[in-house]
C-alpha cells in the first residue's frame, strides 16, 4: 500500500507537465488545428478541486445578461427537461459501481482525480421536478418526481409518457400534465450497455418530432480501445430504439462519447461529443456535428475524421476511409456535455440560431480549458465563427472549481437553463434589464 501510494504521488507529481503549444481558439471551429499526438507514460491530470459556491455566490454571465439561482441544493445535477407546463426536470445522479473501471495505478490516478473534482461520492438516483409557480425566476417547489433510478442521465416526454434513459437500461413512466410526483413503477424499454466497465457511464437521449423513435447516445468503454474491441459492443454509438417494441438499431457508429443530443426544429439529429484523451495538451478537441443515419466517426481507431490513432492497433483502413469530419470542433479537453438549438429565446439577437455548449471542463489538460457555457452561431444550418462565453468564473482565483457546467436548456419563457453538478444547482440567465 505504501509503494502504490508513493507511486501514485509521484505520478500525480508528473502528471502536470505543460505540453500546450497552440493558442485556445485553435482547437475550435470548422477547421480546427490538429498538432502531432504525444504520448506518455503518465498522462497529464490537472483538474479543479471541488469548493462549491456558498451564499449568493454565482458565475458571471455574459455582458447584457444576467444570472441567477433557479433553485439551489441539488445532488448532482447534470440534465435539465422542460415539461409543456414549465416545470422543470432536473436529473440528480452521479457514477455508478464499475468495479472493472480504471484498474491499475493510472486507474487510482484518475479515480483519486475525479473524487477530488466532486464525482463518484454517490448517486441520488432520482429525477427532480422544480417548479416556479409565481414567475419570480426562483423554484420555490421541489419534489422528487421519480426514485429508485440507476444513475438516470437523458430524459424524454413523448405525449404522456417519460423515458429515462438510466446507465444499464432506458425506462418509461407514465406522466400527466402538472403531476409533481410518479407511484408508477419505471417500466424497461430496452437494455443499454452497462456492466462492470462501463467506462461512459451517461446515456443522453432525445425523442425524434413524431415521437416514433428515441435516440441514446452511448458513450465508448475506454478512451480508445484499450480494453478491446469487444468490449465495445453498442458503444460510441447512437442508438435508434422503437419505443414501441424496444428494438434497437445502430443509427451511428465511431463518436466516443455522444454526451449530449438535440434536434433543430425539421428534425435534424445533432450531437455534442467528448474525444479521446492522453494524446497532449491541443488533442483531441471535443466538437458537435449534425449526425445521419449511418455515419461513422472514427472511434477508436481515428479521431478528427481520418487521423489516425496511434495507440489503436490493429488498425482498420477500410473503415478508417468513411470516416466522417464532425462539423465544428470544440476545443481539446473541454468536456462539452450539453446542448441545445435555439432559433428564438427571449436573450439578446446575438443568441439567437445557435447551439448553447455545456463545457463541464477539462482533466487532461495542462492549461485548463472548459468551465464555461458558450454559444456558438449557426449560418445556413451549419455553426460558424468563433464561441461567444455566456458564463464564466466556475473557477476562482486559486484554480479551485465553484461549479462545472453540464446539460443546458430553453424554458418555456425562452430563457437559458443550466445545470451546475458541483455547484449543486441550476442556473438561469436572461436578458439584463
Amino acid at each position: 500500500m505504501r509503494l502504490s501510494m508513493s507511486l501514485l504521488a509521484l505520478a500525480l507529481a508528473n502528471a502536470v507537465a505543460a505540453t500546450t503549444t497552440l493558442p485556445p481558439d485553435a482547437g475550435y471551429g470548422a477547421n480546427p488545428t490538429l498538432p502531432e499526438p504525444q504520448q506518455k507514460l503518465v498522462p497529464t491530470m490537472k483538474i479543479a478541486p471541488a469548493k462549491p459556491w456558498s451564499g449568493d455566490e454565482k458565475p458571471q454571465a455574459a455582458q447584457g445578461l444576467t444570472v441567477n439561482a433557479f433553485a439551489k441544493d441539488l445532488a448532482h445535477p447534470r440534465t435539465l427537461l422542460v415539461l409543456p407546463n414549465g416545470d422543470v426536470l432536473v436529473a440528480e445522479t452521479d457514477t455508478p459501481s464499475k468495479p472493472e473501471d480504471n484498474k491499475g495505478i493510472k486507474g487510482k490516478i484518475t479515480k483519486h482525480e475525479q473524487y477530488k473534482a466532486g464525482s463518484g461520492h454517490g448517486s441520488a438516483n432520482r429525477i427532480t421536478l422544480l417548479r416556479d409557480a409565481d414567475g419570480d425566476g426562483v423554484a420555490e417547489q421541489k419534489t422528487v418526481l421519480v426514485d429508485d433510478l440507476n444513475s438516470p442521465y437523458g430524459m424524454a416526454l413523448v405525449g404522456d409518457t417519460l423515458y429515462i434513459a438510466n446507465t444499464d437500461a432506458l425506462v418509461r413512466v407514465p406522466y400527466h400534465n402538472g403531476e409533481t410526483t410518479i407511484s408508477a413503477t419505471p417500466q424497461k424499454v430496452a437494455d443499454l450497455p452497462g456492466g462492470p466497465i462501463n467506462h461512459h457511464w451517461t446515456k443522453s437521449l432525445v425523442a425524434s418530432k413524431d415521437g416514433k423513435h428515441l435516440y441514446v447516445g452511448v458513450g465508448s468503454n475506454s478512451n480508445a480501445g484499450e480494453n478491446g474491441i469487444d468490449k465495445e459492443t453498442h458503444r460510441a454509438d447512437i442508438l435508434e430504439i422503437d419505443p414501441a417494441t424496444g428494438k434497437s438499431r445502430v443509427y451511428a457508429s465511431g463518436l466516443r462519447n455522444p454526451a449530449g443530443l438535440a434536434l433543430t426544429e425539421n428534425g435534424q439529429l445533432w450531437a455534442a461529443v467528448n474525444e479521446r484523451d492522453e494524446l497532449g495538451d491541443d488533442l483531441v478537441p471535443d466538437y458537435m456535428t449534425s449526425v445521419h443515419d449511418g455515419d461513422f466517426f472514427g472511434f477508436p481507431y481515428s479521431y478528427y475524421g481520418a487521423h489516425l490513432d496511434p495507440r489503436v492497433k490493429p488498425q482498420n483502413g477500410q473503415l478508417v476511409a468513411s470516416a466522417r469530419k464532425p462539423d465544428y470542433a470544440l476545443g481539446a479537453h473541454t468536456a462539452s456535455l450539453g446542448i441545445v438549438l435555439t432559433r428564438d429565446n427571449a436573450l439578446s439577437p446575438r443568441f439567437h440560431d445557435g447551439a448553447f455548449i455545456g463545457q463541464h471542463g477539462s482533466w487532461n489538460r495542462s492549461q485548463p480549458s472548459g468551465y464555461r457555457v458558450v454559444f456558438v452561431k449557426f449560418e445556413q444550418g451549419k455553426p460558424s465563427g468563433e464561441p461567444i462565453d455566456v458564463l464564466t468564473g466556475f473557477r476562482d482565483a486559486d484554480g479551485n472549481a465553484r461549479g462545472r457546467p453540464v446539460g443546458v436548456a430553453i424554458d418555456k419563457r425562452g430563457d437559458l437553463l443550466v445545470a451546475d453538478d458541483v455547484g449543486g444547482r441550476v442556473w438561469r440567465v436572461t436578458a439584463a434589464k
